[in-house]
């Protein structure tokens, strides 16, 4: 064990001492017990004017309209009388200058023998995001007065403003997709931290590409690490690559990810698929902008913008404890929601004709719409595969087509997955291997929840997984 290690195991206060989140620790009275320097820096209050006294009449007797806070509404103190976690918005903190910022905090009963004997409150100061949240209000505001008053231009704008974005595949009209696109200008200017959340084939790289082209990092590479792809052995040298002989098969030396998006873009996809180990040593990296390659002890600075994506509850999985909640803070900096497609079904007719248009160029077509009828069959369909199961039917329709309109051939469920006249010389694993593998597609790949291949299958989520593992079903691979 590193001497390192003993001297954090031997006085936690250490760890405590070194976050960059405040921390403040209260007995059943409700008076401050430990305060660490990050609170201090925070609210310019030093520990040894709170130790001992009841903190919430120095930084938190009021709202920050100036209106009374009275202490039994405290939801920090309320967690030391009902043992109750909470996660708190929209609250503010008062300095020692007579001044206040806006805060994130969690409140956190701590037990001694199944007894509540004080309490942790955990928080960290969210200026910089309520203000870029208050400018995008603002950008929004001046764009819906703008369409009221120019309303018989409304449609020309439109149209210019979606010709933009042609380009890029962001395409649409509905009022939750020009209110993504004009969060994606707004920050893509700037080098903070993006986390892009959505569910499967809704286009989250998509949204990740683009962030970066309209970035000034532009010309420096753009890299993606899909990290559910690699298991926790391999995804740190993926990351942060490895020195010659660093293990058994490291043969040469191999710069990681992060070194290969040097002034660029690192996507860091299917972020919540992160293992714990690799967390921490990606909060360093975020925090630092350098790391060490495996194997090796030479430091390495980097200058990268970092987005990551997800479709599953980080917070959630913090709450789980399966995801660190600094690491979680760090990467949520400016969240964009990417809407699924049943949410957007206006769009459906702006993306077919894209999506064929780029069809007819890679097929050799000359497709000029998509027959009424079948876009409104489209537009009825719940659509659990999103965009890309839209591009997999338009595509599979497109080859069958021999007309310049397109007539959707098949239903759009799971009638879609017909049965071959060769199944009877197939083994029963075969047969399963190929249902169960399209109907993943048809849904995306989503596996659980609405919608999902489980549910679809009459499965079990656990069930479904072990029963891919075992017949080797992987992600997009032909079966």
């Amino acid at each position: 064990m590193s001497s390192v290690i003993k001297h954090f195991l031997n006085d936690p206060k250490l760890l405590l001492n070194a976050v960059g989140e405040g921390i403040y620790g209260f007995d059943l009275s409700g008076n401050a017990v430990f305060i660490n320097p990050a609170a201090e820096k925070m609210t310019g209050w030093e520990a040894g004017e709170l130790l001992g006294k009841k903190i919430h009449q120095y930084h938190h007797h009021s709202h920050a309209d100036g209106s009374e806070y009275p202490a039994d509404e405290c939801q920090i103190y309320k967690t030391m009388f009902d043992g109750e976690t909470r996660y708190v918005k929209g609250e503010v903190f008062w300095r020692k200058d007579g001044t206040c910022f806006p805060v994130e905090y969690t409140s956190t009963p701590v037990f001694r023998d199944d007894q509540i004997i004080g309490a942790v409150a955990i928080f960290r100061d969210i200026s910089q995001q309520v203000e870029t949240e208050q400018a995008l209000r603002i950008a929004l505001k001046q764009v819906q007065s703008l369409s009221e008053q120019l309303k018989d231009e409304n449609s020309y704008l439109l149209s210019e403003i979606n010709q933009n974005w042609q380009g890029s595949g962001l395409v649409g009209e509905s009022h939750v997709f020009i209110r993504m696109l004009e969060q994606i200008k707004l920050v893509s200017k700037t080098d903070s931290t993006v986390l892009i959340l959505g569910e499967n084939g809704t286009g989250k790289e998509l949204v990740a590409r683009n962030l970066h082209f309209l970035s000034g990092r532009s010309e420096m590479p753009f890299v993606r690490v899909n990290c559910a792809a690699f298991s926790p052995s391999l995804l740190e040298s993926e990351l942060f690559g490895h020195e010659k002989g660093a293990f058994t098969g490291a043969h040469d030396k191999r710069k990681g990810r992060f070194e290969l998006a040097h002034n660029g873009t690192l996507f860091l996809d299917e972020i919540g698929e992160l293992p714990q180990e690799a967390q921490s040593k990606l909060l360093r990296v975020l925090q630092e902008q350098e790391f060490e390659r495996v194997g090796g002890s030479k430091t390495i600075s980097v200058n990268i913008r970092v987005i990551a994506a997800t479709n599953r509850d980080l917070w959630k999985m913090v709450e789980d404890g399966a995801f660190r909640m600094d690491l979680y803070y760090r990467l949520n900096v400016f969240p964009i929601k990417v809407p699924p497609l049943r949410e957007r079904v206006e769009d459906l007719p702006m993306l077919c004709a894209n999506m064929i248009n780029k069809l007819n160029v890679r097929l050799g077509k000359q497709i000029k719409g998509i027959a009424r009828q079948s876009l409104k069959k489209l537009q009825a369909y719940s659509w659990p595969g999103n965009i890309r199961e839209l591009q997999n039917v338009l595509e599979r329709e497109a080859i069958l087509s021999h007309s310049h309109t397109l007539h959707l051939s098949q239903p759009l469920d799971l009638g879609a997955i017909d049965s071959h006249d060769d199944d009877k010389n197939q083994s029963l694993e075969a047969v399963q291997k190929r249902h169960i593998a399209k109907v993943l597609a048809l849904c995306g790949w989503k596996i659980s929840g609405k919608f999902g291949a489980a549910e679809k299958l009459g499965l079990n989520e656990s069930t479904l997984r072990s029963k891919m593992k075992k017949l080797n079903i992987i992600k997009n691979r032909d079966i």
